[in-house]
Order: C-alpha cells, then sequence, then structure tokens
C-alpha cells in the first residue's frame, strides 16, 4: 500500500475510496438546492480523493481515511461554493443587514425581530425577505461551510489558507455552538434540523408549518446573526 517514502499506492486504494466519494455526496445533496446533480458532487470529490492520495505522508500520524474524507468534502465544498458567488449588490446588502442586526441588538438588548430589521434598512417587510431570499443561495451549505463564513465574513481570497485543509478549530466550533443555542427558538430549532438532524428544506418546512421559500428566509436570517457573532468574538 505504501512506496519506501511512505506515499500512498494511488492505483490500490482508487477504487477502495470511491464508495467513500459517493457516501459523501448523497449526505450533502439531501441538504442542499435540488439544481444541485449528484454527479458533480461526486467529480468534485474524487478530485478530492485523488488530491488526498498525492498529498498524504504515512509519517505525520493521521489515517488515510481521516485525511481522504476531509479533502473529498473540502473539494465537494469548494465546488459548491463557485457556483454560490453572489452579485456584489447582494453582498454589500447582507452586509447591510448584518450591521443593522448589530445596531438593533445592542440598542435593544435582545436579538431584532424581522420587522425591526426591515425598518431598520429603510425597506418594506417584503423587500427584506427578498433580499434574505437573495442571499441564501451562498449560505445553504453545511456546517464547515457555515464555520469558515464566521472565521472570514466576506473574505473572496483564493490564496488564503482553506478551513478544510486542516482540522476544524476547536475554540471557532464551540462559537459556533453557543452561537446556535442564542438564537431564537425557531431559527435555532431550523438550525438544529438542518445541521445536526440533517433534514432537507421542504422536510424543515413541514416541521415549521413554513414554505420552502420561508426556510431559506429564515436560514439566511440566522445565518447573519451568527456571522455577527462570530465576527464580534474575534
Amino acid at each position: 500500500m505504501y512506496t519506501a517514502r511512505g506515499k500512498i499506492e494511488q492505483g490500490d486504494l482508487l477504487d477502495e475510496y470511491l464508495p467513500l466519494v459517493r457516501r459523501h455526496a448523497l449526505s450533502l445533496q439531501v441538504r442542499l438546492p435540488a439544481s444541485i446533480e449528484l454527479d458533480d458532487l461526486i467529480q468534485a470529490g474524487t478530485v478530492g480523493l485523488l488530491e488526498a492520495m498525492g498529498r498524504f505522508d504515512a509519517g505525520q500520524g493521521a489515517s488515510f481515511a481521516t485525511f481522504a474524507s476531509q479533502r473529498i468534502r473540502g473539494a465537494m465544498l469548494d465546488e459548491l461554493r463557485s457556483r454560490d458567488w453572489l452579485p456584489r449588490s447582494v453582498r454589500r446588502n447582507a452586509r447591510a443587514v448584518d450591521e443593522a442586526a448589530r445596531r438593533l441588538e445592542q440598542r435593544l438588548g435582545r436579538h431584532a425581530e424581522e420587522t425591526e430589521i426591515a425598518a431598520e434598512l429603510d425597506m418594506a417587510l417584503e423587500q427584506y425577505r427578498q433580499l434574505l431570499s437573495d442571499t441564501n443561495s451562498g449560505h445553504l451549505l453545511p456546517f464547515e461551510a457555515l464555520l469558515e463564513e464566521g472565521i472570514e465574513p466576506g473574505v473572496e481570497n483564493a490564496e488564503a489558507d482553506r478551513p478544510f485543509d486542516q482540522l476544524i478549530d476547536a475554540e471557532k466550533r464551540a462559537q459556533l455552538v453557543a452561537g446556535i443555542e442564542a438564537l431564537p427558538e425557531r431559527e435555532k430549532l431550523l438550525m438544529a434540523l438542518y445541521y445536526q438532524e440533517e433534514l432537507n428544506l421542504k422536510e424543515i418546512g413541514a416541521v415549521l408549518g413554513v414554505t420552502e421559500s420561508r426556510v431559506c428566509q429564515l436560514h439566511s436570517q440566522a445565518v447573519s446573526r451568527l456571522r455577527t457573532r462570530l465576527r464580534d468574538a474575534d
């Protein structure tokens, strides 16, 4: 399985680990919009697997299965991110939502209601909800990607170190978990259903008694709160 220099033999492991790629792809697909094709996730994950084979060094102590899983999942998330770049105007508006929520929470001493955030932005409620829907396509990603939102909010630097290249920082994860616990009850339930129970949007909508589009809006609002909290924690 290894050469004399400790590197993994690609030919011996490719077939063995391709099922792992498919398992990761299926796990992600059920929590993503229907427009995301399983084959695209598998293709990206296979690239991650090949990269793992080329970079793995048995002398570092980690198992190949753990190393490969991180690379496979990271490659899939990178592929999703490459599709989710939003227009600058939408990103600018998303930052405005974050800042409005921050100001209101400091002023009120509690989480701001969406009607209050809309008023702070001088928007009609429906306009605010449409903004949440517009920005949400970049946020419907798994736990690791949500954590990255908090670590580097708004950063679009292809040269920056990616969190998928290393174990996720335990302190940041703890901050995110604490942030989710502090969310308003409905948003906290939504996040638990999505990130822990791994329900899809339709299933979450059935639990909450709302439409899928409303789930997207609530998710985007929750992510905005979390992003602000993680930024303040730095």
